[in-house]
């Protein structure tokens, strides 16, 4: 297993809800209205995402540490590839 960083933000003023982006996948984000949906929402991207890397054999980038003010942040266990 394999930790990603999920870094939760609260949506603005405007909309109810919460977002997500994984540190070390760029470009893997999610949504959800609670934060319940936004795990399952980021946990099926997570897979998505993994998936695609492992299809076009794609290393899997560095964990990164997320250095902007966030909502919360998650660890999140996803499969180690293995070359």
């Amino acid at each position: 297993m394999r930790n990603f960083t999920v870094v939760v933000h609260e949506e603005d003023d405007k909309a109810d809800g919460f977002w997500a982006e994984v540190e070390e996948l760029p470009g893997c984000f999610g949504s959800g209205d609670t934060l319940d949906e936004l795990r399952q929402d980021i946990s099926e991207a997570i897979e998505l995402y993994l998936n695609a890397l492992t299809d076009n054999g794609w290393p899997m980038p560095e964990p990164k540490k997320s250095t902007e003010p966030v909502f919360e942040t998650w660890q999140v266990p996803g499969p180690v590839l293995v070359d």
